[in-house]
């Protein structure tokens, strides 16, 4: 996380905004082919936020850490943010040094073990870095890569079983990745989202360009379309429920719906037994990481 390394998130985060936006964006005219700069110049985000160019050139290069909610929510309109953005960038002025967290361990409490038992849609436990800490059968049945010690984001960008998987990858990985950053926010020295992030610097194209963008978005309910290599394509909403320092997701179809039946079919050809994962989410805690 070489931007948050450096201390000045801040105008990362502005400088990769203002390269987002294009000058029609903007109502400002092209400019021709003398454009040197993808998206505005530093001086036209000044401009149309009402500030000197001086002042805006002090912020980006981390020189004034202390902007008035004024100049920022200017600087939102001229990017063109949208809430979450938005609030996400009043945050970055907000932050302040602060002591180093005590890591706390992600625990899947036992009564979560048999919520999971008795459910009987896929549904599963992840941690803040998408790991998978628990899931129930019918979870792994909808998709192996929800197996206990795997990492969501992992497989969605580096494997490919997991990439047929998903009827819109494109959409799945910008959402996953900026849904990473949200939740990342200031917790930049966080061992598990350094490891995480380093290794799919690394190992992914994709992730290097997202992650480049500095997005930020909520990844919560929605809805979304798999192709299973059984029972074919289903369509399923996704919810994201908070138990204690974890997160609860269930997909479920429609009642009565061509997907419905498709999922009892896949209970049906299922014979996979409930997963006990606490080695593995403990292994998570530690620092380990999910096996590759």
């Amino acid at each position: 996380m070489k931007d948050e390394e450096s201390g000045n998130r801040l105008g990362s985060y502005l400088r990769a905004r203002r390269e987002l936006v294009s000058p029609a964006q903007a109502g400002l005219p092209p400019g021709g082919g003398n454009r040197r700069v993808p998206g505005l110049r530093r001086e036209e985000v000044a401009l149309l936020a009402g500030i000197s160019p001086d002042y805006y050139l002090r912020l980006e290069r981390g020189r004034d850490k202390n902007p008035s909610p004024q100049v920022l929510e200017s600087l939102a309109r001229v990017l063109q943010l949208d809430d979450i953005e938005r609030t996400y960038l009043l945050g970055l002025a907000a932050a302040r040094p602060r002591a180093p967290r005590r890591k706390r361990p992600e625990h899947v409490p036992p009564r979560v073990h048999e919520l999971l038992a008795h459910l009987q849609i896929p549904a599963f436990i992840e941690g803040r870095a998408f790991d998978v800490l628990a899931s129930n059968s019918m979870a792994i049945a909808l998709s192996p890569r929800l197996r206990p010690g795997l990492n969501r984001l992992r497989s969605l960008l580096l494997d490919p079983e997991e990439q047929a998987f998903h009827q819109d990858w494109t959409k799945a990985t910008a959402d996953f990745i900026a849904a990473l950053r949200t939740t990342i926010g200031d917790d930049t020295d966080n061992p598990r989202f350094v490891e995480l992030v380093g290794e799919l610097a690394l190992s992914s194209q994709r992730f290097r360009t997202l992650w480049a963008r500095h997005d930020v978005r909520s990844l919560d309910g929605g809805t979304t379309t798999v192709h299973h290599p059984v029972v074919g394509e289903l369509r399923l909403h996704r919810d994201k429920l908070p138990i204690d320092d974890v997160i609860l997701v269930v997909y479920y179809p429609d009642k009565d719906s061509d997907s419905d039946e498709k999922l009892q079919l896949l209970a049906a050809l299922s014979h996979t037994e409930p997963t006990e994962p606490t080695d593995t989410a403990q292994q998570v805690n530690r620092g380990e990481g999910p096996p590759a």
